[in-house]
């Protein structure tokens, strides 16, 4: 299973269980080296803001993301 797959699984998740989800795979990243773990998050921002300056994700609102789950 791909990545992207995977993601794809994981979001069909109840919130509850996503979060579940997203705190063992933190938990597991705990043996990386703070520059190892910054560098990560860091990738992962480039990676939204790419999306998001792509056009292939739409933005809303807190308010209106919380009322929707």
């Amino acid at each position: 299973m791909s990545l992207k797959e995977l993601k794809a699984e994981a979001m069909k998740l109840a919130p509850e269980a996503r979060a579940k989800l997203s705190h063992a795979l933190l938990a597991s990243l705990e043996d990386l080296s703070e520059a190892e773990i910054e560098r990560l998050w860091v990738e992962e921002a480039r990676r939204r803001d790419d999306e998001i300056d792509a056009g292939k994700v739409s933005l809303r609102p807190a308010d209106e993301a919380r009322k929707s789950q």
